[in-house]
């Protein structure tokens, strides 16, 4: 009579393992945050974390786009032949399902500086649950909807440099010979039946909503600051309102998303960058927000926003984060720029800091409280986090030159794999042990 109970209890932890898979829909993950619910699966005792070769490798085409990770599939766009190439590739297997194609340029069409490491696609792509859709954003304003049902079929597309006319970048700061301009970077956001993208429109508006199923305009933010440089638009929440903020070229911006008052202006914190560079965006816990770059700033600083008041200062600190988007944890904040970093939420001072890592660089949080870090040209290593080692860097395993390029794009985790790209388009998967 004992066997059906051990069976039942092998079932349900199988149920357990299972359940824990979670998509990655998203620049930053399924909560654009940076923290997955899946498991490091690193075992102490263990001889290696990462065993044997990479489950897979494919090559999609040039930018520092980040894939996303939906219901088994990994869904990855980057630059070739002219073209921008959204790819739907198996993540156990590594099998192309299918490709759709849309001529482009490979730089956007006002760019100005460092083409070496900003080709191609560069926006990671949206993710809808609700229709099946992909949203992808090129680097020269190509806003397309994309029907994954379909084999990606382009549902609607439209170009933001033609549709409002926009133009170059300006000078943004006093330095000289920091004039720069990458095309469109920041990844669009879906919220409720909107597709919202940082047009940077000086006329009509930074932020534009569209209809996500048709591509009607639908609303623009009243601030028309220009385009900044950053990984995508983040949600927040001020006094129970749902907002968006986005590094402009000027400034943190923070708009409402209620009905009523859509698009209008919450807070402008200032934050005028060199390049007009805040490449890791703005990462937010409740009503508060960090903002990070390195450049003319060399700061990371702690913002709180309230609809009456706007944007005010909690600290400032001298701990940039430069292209690795801050990630919120617990009590603390991890980036991987120029080391690896944990910083104190509360007081903005560091924990402490470790490890080989130079400019290029991401990392996430997994729910047994560790970092993955993808750096370098091609680095992988697992950290602890402070909650596991409160008072230094603990490398636990650390995979090198895995690829052999820039580690622009973010890396993921869904399912018990660990997906790392570079920016020359080099994907390659690991399972986890």
């Amino acid at each position: 009579m004992k066997q059906p109970i051990v069976s039942l209890c092998l079932f349900g932890a199988f149920l357990a393992s299972t359940s824990i898979a979670e998509d990655w829909p998203h620049w930053l993950g399924r909560k654009r945050n940076g923290v997955t619910t899946e498991t490091s699966a690193f075992d102490h005792n263990s001889k290696s974390w990462l065993p044997g070769p990479p489950l897979w490798k494919q090559a999609v085409g040039e930018g520092a786009s980040s894939p996303i990770v939906v219901g088994g599939m990994v869904y990855a766009v980057g630059w070739e032949n002219k073209k921008n190439v959204l790819r739907a590739i198996d993540a156990a297997t590594g099998v192309l399902k299918w490709k759709q194609s849309q001529a482009g340029p490979r730089y956007g069409r006002w760019a100005v500086g460092d083409q070496s490491m900003y080709s191609g696609a560069t926006a990671t792509p949206e993710f809808d649950p609700a229709t099946g859709l992909i949203y992808l954003l090129s680097c020269d304003g190509e806003l397309s909807a994309c029907d994954t049902r379909k084999s990606g079929k382009i549902l609607w597309s439209l170009n933001l440099y033609e549709k409002y006319g926009i133009g170059r970048r300006p000078q943004i700061t006093k330095r000289r010979n920091t004039r720069r301009d990458y095309g469109y970077t920041c990844a669009p956001l879906v919220y409720g039946d909107w597709v919202i993208v940082e047009a940077g429109d000086p006329k009509t508006g930074n932020l534009h909503a569209f209809d996500k199923r048709s591509g009607k305009s639908l609303w623009t933010s009243e601030n028309r600051d220009v385009a900044g440089h950053s990984g995508g638009i983040s949600l927040i929440t001020v006094e129970g309102v749902p907002c968006a903020a986005v590094a402009t070229s000027y400034h943190v911006l923070v708009i409402r998303l209620d009905a009523a008052n859509v698009g209008k202006t919450v807070a402008e914190f200032p934050w005028a960058t060199d390049f007009s560079n805040t490449i890791s965006g703005v990462s937010v816990r409740g009503n508060e927000l960090l903002v990070s770059s390195r450049y003319n700033h060399m700061a990371m600083v702690k913002v709180a926003v309230s609809l009456k008041n706007g944007a005010h200062q909690i600290w400032k600190n001298s701990l940039p984060s430069g292209v690795c988007a801050p990630v919120i944890y617990q009590s603390y904040i991890y980036f991987a720029n120029r080391g690896v970093h944990c910083v104190d939420f509360q007081t903005g001072k560091s924990v402490w800091e470790g490890g080989r890592v130079g400019d290029a660089g991401s990392c996430l949080v997994t729910s047994d409280d560790r970092l993955v870090v993808w750096a370098n040209n091609g680095d992988l290593s697992l950290v602890e986090t402070a909650g596991r080692s409160p008072g230094k860097y603990a490398l636990l395993a650390r995979k090198d030159s895995i690829l052999h390029g820039l580690a622009w794009p973010h890396v993921v985790l869904s399912g018990g794999r660990i997906f790392c790209k570079t920016s020359d388009g080099s994907l390659v998967c690991f399972s986890l042990p």
